[in-house]
């Protein structure tokens, strides 16, 4: 599923640019399907939280990728290719919520965090391999290569998830309804609003992101403009690094989740972007891609595990644990797509070095909400929080 979620992106302006597309149209569509994408994923996580086929929403997108592939292949015109990207960024924005439903279905909360640790080890692993493979393809059989790749991951998609017998996820614990109780009321969507806990959070990855979102393009720029690498290789190194240090990351935020909890995995999540921009400032250059992408490795490979241990933690009781999600996705989402014109401006103005700094501190904001209300998320981070503990506010009426 790792390959299918990050699907033909990376290859896809290089293939239009080689159809003749102009960079202008090329980003258009990239942005078309990324708003789409960001917009819908709350809606999905609704969707998710209502369903009782939740596997129904790793299946369409796998469809969708295999739709979109066979478009792109066959076909260059703006609004075919446009519509296609569209169609499965929307579809696309269900398989988080879906994963992270389909897990606490299975698994429950007692189980959660580690299997989510797990999933998250296997979904990094799985992009080192697909971007591994889809390098190599397209070195020996050209970039349509990599299109029929994606199709076959989500050939491979479906064909996993629907080995998952359906009643082995239990709907009432997928959604966030709590164990050992049989109240099936959910509550209104307004507490995705009220519940502070959940608001501290998404503000504090909120401005991470607005921080992390232009990191690596920007410092590719950098490295680029002061022709210290080639452009090609140094992707690849990007994604390699990256994903590789995240495999090991996510393993390690699930033991500390056992044993210290999730507020310690996060406040350092949130400090290894400072370090990230500082080291990015002073070391310009091809090798510095190393600690630089390490440094992101360590922020989002703890944030794969933890971000949705958190949210399942603070919204069980409520039935809304995939809509809060899909809410948290989308405000993290929101950053990254405001980071890289912030980003661009301060370097216009005062240099990269600078910019990365900039953004860099950021992350410091996150870091001050979070021990600032550490009394208020504290108790959903524990690593074996009360059964009846509640962060919430009372369940209001069902939206």
């Amino acid at each position: 599923m790792a390959d299918m979620q990050a699907g033909i992106g990376p290859f896809l302006g290089v293939f239009l640019l080689a159809h003749g597309w102009q960079s202008g149209l090329i980003g258009s569509v990239m942005t078309t399907g990324g708003v789409a994408g960001m917009v819908m994923t709350g809606p999905a996580g609704a969707l998710i939280d209502a369903t009782s086929h939740k596997r129904s929403y790793v299946v369409i997108p796998g469809v969708c990728s295999v739709l979109a592939s066979a478009v792109i292949l066959l076909s260059q015109q703006f609004w075919l290719v446009a519509a296609s990207q569209v169609a499965t960024a929307i579809a696309g924005a269900a398989i988080g919520p879906a994963v992270n439903g389909i897990t606490l279905g299975i698994v429950r909360q007692a189980g959660f965090n580690s299997q989510v640790g797990h999933n998250q080890a296997f979904n990094h692993a799985g992009n080192v391999v697909g971007a591994g493979l889809s390098g190599l393809l397209g070195w020996i059989f050209g970039l349509p290569a990599v299109f029929w790749l994606a199709a076959v991951f989500g050939i491979l998609s479906i064909v996993s998830v629907l080995t998952i017998p359906a009643d082995a996820i239990d709907n009432r614990a997928a959604r966030g309804m709590k164990e050992g109780e049989t109240n099936d009321k959910t509550s209104g969507y307004r507490v995705l609003v009220e519940c502070k806990p959940l608001l501290v959070l998404a503000a504090a990855l909120a401005m991470f992101h607005l921080g992390n979102g232009a990191m690596l393009p920007l410092y590719g720029l950098a490295v680029v403009a002061k022709q210290q690498g080639d452009p090609a290789s140094f992707v690849a190194i990007t994604i390699v690094v990256a994903q590789s240090v995240m495999i090991v990351a996510s393993l390690i935020a699930m033991r500390m989740a056992e044993k210290e909890g999730l507020w310690l995995v996060m406040l350092i999540s949130f400090l290894a972007l400072p370090v990230r921009g500082l080291t990015a400032a002073f070391f310009i250059s091809h090798w510095g891609v190393y600690p630089v992408q390490i440094l992101d490795g360590i922020g989002a490979g703890l944030q794969s595990v933890a971000v949705p241990g958190l949210v399942a933690r603070i919204l069980n009781g409520t039935g809304r644990v995939n809509v809060g999600q899909g809410a948290v996705m989308t405000v993290q989402g929101l950053g990254a797509s405001l980071s890289p014109a912030i980003g661009g401006w301060i370097a216009q103005e005062i240099g990269y070095s600078a910019m990365f700094v900039i953004l860099g501190s950021f992350a410091l904001g996150s870091v001050a909400l979070w021990i600032g209300f550490a009394s208020d998320v504290k108790p959903a981070c524990a690593a074996t929080p009360a059964q009846d503990a509640s962060t919430l506010p009372p369940i209001g009426a069902a939206a």
